[in-house]
């Protein structure tokens, strides 16, 4: 498994950014080819002090293939082209493999 993992420091209009995501950008997200699956949350908090983010988000991809191929489809270059609608606080992106963890 591959997360792609999309940080989102605060935005100048917090309800903008917040009504853009649901109804704009998650449904561009959502054609993306290869998701397996996908969460975010705007209830971002520290443990300590002011969280640096106000949102963020999670995708599950197959490989780092399947992630590298949704971003480059145009499906998904139509995905990060529209970030720059709402994400006028920035945008931090980063991927991984993810290991399992056994209990």
């Amino acid at each position: 498994m591959h997360k792609l993992l999309v940080l989102y420091p605060k935005p100048a209009d917090p309800d903008h950014f917040r009504d853009y995501y649901v109804t704009e950008h998650l449904p561009l997200v959502m054609q993306m080819p290869g998701l397996l699956a996908w969460r975010y949350s705007f209830d971002v908090t520290a443990t300590n002090g002011e969280a640096p983010y106000f949102a963020v988000f999670e995708a599950d991809f197959a490989d780092a293939a399947a992630m590298a191929a949704a971003r480059t489809s145009p499906q998904g270059q139509r995905t990060a082209a529209d970030v720059a609608n709402y994400a006028t606080g920035g945008v931090v992106i980063i991927d991984y493999p993810v290991q399992d963890g056994a209990g």
